[in-house]
């Protein structure tokens, strides 16, 4: 189904051939031309970015806004797009969401920008419906910010990058690797997105091969793919790691922006003969069969047959992990059971959000059920459209009426079966989703309360066939089912009637409107002279995802509330985070105090000056996997955090929140072997001065059971910018100073 090319090649007469002599001819891929188009530079090694468009959604918009606000933004200099399509139930033990919506309109007419009503839609399908143009570039503090099907390219990053075009600053990175991804062939019917996406995640994740690098999709097999095919496979590409992706553009590209009023935003979008690429993923398109991806990970992924083939070993293996996940050898609940008699029975299917929701998909659902009900039994099915012109149609086609007859239960626009806020299964529940995760507690489940529940990763198509046998799982290849009707009249009348469209409208004499539990960011300090740290969690998985680092769905309700939010920091992963992390800031509160007690004084120990500031540090192999959202940063932060220290950072989105947030995003080699735990200390001797200097590498002091022995920790390819930012505590303070 896909292979891999690690080594550089030329695109030529549609064959990828070594680049025998000359320079390599990178300005002639599609990534390159936008970039230099967005590029304020002057040099594209060095590439300062500002954006067409940016979008954020109701978890990340109000501490967006609140930091901009804080650093001077008096409006919204591009346009910016609110949507509400996180947090769009109610109240979960913190802010009441609505409050939340109502500061978001705000802020909209007090700055200029365009806010979408709970419902209306999800955050990514706005964009696609009414953002998007071919050769643009869009923003989005979401990293599933996806848009490369429609000649857009989309990067996904903390609320932090947002702020910095909000205050008219640019996104600044090295220019990126660029890989081909060439499709041939064309799917066989009962093959979806879904089945591709995870497909190439399997063959690309663990080995990084795309990791910070912009996928460039190319080749004969687009032209075999609808633009709903197109961009369903697009928008799992954020669980690749890839920085953005881009595809070629063709007549069915254009046809999908003349239906939505668009056609002046289309261009023809392909590489240059002779373009050159990084490296090359080679997908075969008629090889591809019906996917699943097992708890919890997307890059978990097997054939269906395959896993039906060894059902109760791999749901053994699924077992083990979620014991070493849960630090729970006893108690959870186990998946074995879910076979029997040779074949697999699930509890429950979801198809929903910007993946999973959108027109063509749940068409082919409802082709596949045609009416026929899923049973009488545990196992149901939730249908999310992800835009009300999708629903709409739905409605006009008369295929939510017999979806509705099948037993399944249409929702309105909400991400929330993506990150834990929505048709949570029951304890030991197996769910079957067309979403965009299946990370640990991404369902919604509390182990912490004795409850854990496993999500897998299919496309809407074997969803919708499984369905059709009561949950016994099945691929749609296995069924026989008619090719739905997929064209469709866009209604652009609801966005009329109900989207706030501010943008180049601001009304600065209006006031935002806070919520009891919408609170400003708590006070920051520049990096001390030196710094004495200890490790307040250890983590030695191979890969920490940000929803251990701050836990999606309930927790979210206090999104708006930076203190409120923190109490959850590693909630899952190392409950003891929190309470150590505070037990150390309330030393430097002291400190700074002038209250040099005891306790202090034994903190810093004979060796440390005075001017040493105390602080905390989080430690793991591979942090950042996931989600965009800077809370995994600035929890820690909030909670007197001054660094990580990481093997390598899972994605450059997560490093950025860290360094934004004041934080040393330090690299220690071996850092597998280095045996650091909770409760050490690292001493950072003139740190401040090593910051400003432009060292790339710290010699500090581990510090145990009073033994101290030298270590290194490095800070490669830091820009000017970052390490100004983190001498000055955070981007809101750099901001400050200006």
């Amino acid at each position: 189904m896909v292979n891999l090319i690690a080594e550089g090649r030329v695109y030529r007469g549609g064959a990828f051939e070594p680049l025998k002599e000359g320079k390599p001819a990178r300005e002639k891929t599609m990534a390159y031309r936008i970039l230099e188009k967005h590029n304020t530079s002057g040099n594209m090694d060095e590439l300062k970015i500002k954006f067409d468009a940016m979008a954020s959604h109701d978890i990340t918009y109000v501490g967006i806004v609140q930091t901009a606000r804080a650093s001077g933004m008096e409006a919204f200099p591009l346009p910016y797009v609110l949507t509400n399509c996180h947090n769009s139930l109610c109240a979960v033990g913190g802010t009441i969401n609505e409050d939340d919506h109502v500061f978001g309109l705000s802020a909209a007419r007090k700055y200029g920008g365009i806010f979408v009503p709970p419902h209306q839609a999800v955050i990514h399908q706005y964009m696609r419906e009414r953002m998007a143009g071919c050769g643009y570039m869009l923003l989005g503090s979401d990293s599933h910010t996806r848009y490369g099907a429609f000649g857009t390219m989309g990067v996904g990053e903390g609320g932090p990058e947002l702020v910095k075009q909000l205050c008219r600053k640019t996104y600044d990175i090295a220019y990126p690797p660029v890989i081909a991804v060439y499709l041939s062939g064309k799917p066989q019917k009962g093959v979806g997105p879904q089945d591709v996406a995870l497909a190439i995640i399997r063959a690309v994740f663990k080995n990084g091969f795309v990791k910070n690098k912009v996928m460039e999709f190319v080749g004969p097999g687009i032209g075999n793919l609808t633009m709903d095919f197109r961009s369903g496979i697009d928008v799992m590409t954020t669980e690749t790691t890839c920085l953005s992706s881009i595809w070629e553009t063709d007549e069915q590209t254009r046809g999908w922006y003349q239906t939505h009023g668009l056609e002046e935003r289309y261009a023809k979008l392909s590489p240059e003969e002779g373009a050159y690429y990084d490296g090359v993923v080679m997908v075969d398109l008629d090889k591809v069969r019906p996917m699943i991806a097992l708890p919890f990970h997307p890059s978990n992924a097997y054939t269906i047959e395959e896993f039906k083939a060894n059902a109760q070993d791999l749901l053994r293996g699924v077992e083990k992990e979620a014991e070493g996940i849960f630090g729970k050898a006893e108690g959870l609940p186990g998946l074995v059971q879910k076979v029997q008699g040779g074949e697999v029975y699930v509890d429950q299917g979801v198809v929903a959000g910007c993946s999973g929701g959108t027109y063509e998909n749940v068409m082919t659902v409802n082709a596949i059920l045609r009416g026929r009900p899923i049973g009488q039994g545990v196992f149901n099915l939730s249908v999310y459209p992800a835009s009300q012109p999708q629903f709409m149609a739905l409605l006009k086609s008369g295929a939510a009426a017999q979806l509705m007859e099948s037993g399944a239960i249409l929702r309105s626009a909400f991400c929330g079966p993506c990150f834990g806020a929505g048709d949570v299964p029951a304890n030991g529940g197996l769910s079957i989703r067309h979403t965009t995760r299946n990370f640990p507690n991404r369902e919604g489940s509390k182990p912490s309360g004795n409850q854990m529940a496993y999500v897998a990763l299919m496309d809407a198509r074997s969803i919708a066939a499984t369905a059709l046998n009561g949950g016994k799982l099945t691929a749609a290849t296995d069924v026989d089912y008619d090719a739905p009707d997929l064209s469709y009249t866009y209604d652009a009348s609801i966005y009329d009637n109900r989207v706030y469209q501010g943008w180049g409208h601001a009304h600065p004499e209006e006031e935002l409107v806070f919520g009891p539990n919408i609170t400003d960011w708590p006070e920051q300090i520049a990096l001390p002279e030196n710094l004495m740290l200890e490790v307040a969690s250890a983590i030695y998985d191979p890969v920490t995802t940000t929803d251990e680092l701050i836990p999606s769905g309930e927790t979210s309700s206090y999104r708006s509330n930076p203190l409120g939010l923190a109490e959850f920091a590693l909630s899952r992963k190392d409950p003891g985070y929190v309470g150590r992390a505070k037990a150390v800031k309330a030393l430097e509160l002291k400190r700074r105090k002038g209250e040099a007690d005891g306790e202090v004084k034994a903190f810093l120990g004979d060796a440390a000056p005075e001017n040493t500031g105390i602080g905390s540090l989080v430690f793991a192999l591979k942090p950042g996997d996931g989600s965009a959202r800077e809370q995994a940063a600035s929890c820690q932060r909030v909670l007197g955090g001054c660094a990580n220290i990481a093997g390598e950072y899972a994605t450059k989105r997560y490093r950025s929140n860290v360094v934004n947030w004041g934080m040393l995003p330090f690299i220690l080699d071996g850092a597998s072997e280095s045996g650091i735990a909770v409760g050490d200390k690292i001493y950072l001797p003139g740190i401040r001065e090593a910051l400003q200097d432009g060292k790339d590498a710290v010699q500090a002091e581990l510090i145990r059971d009073g033994q101290r022995s030298p270590i290194t920790l490095k800070l490669p390819a830091m820009t000017e910018d970052e390490r100004d930012i983190i001498l000055a505590g955070c981007l809101i303070n750099y901001y400050g100073q200006e």
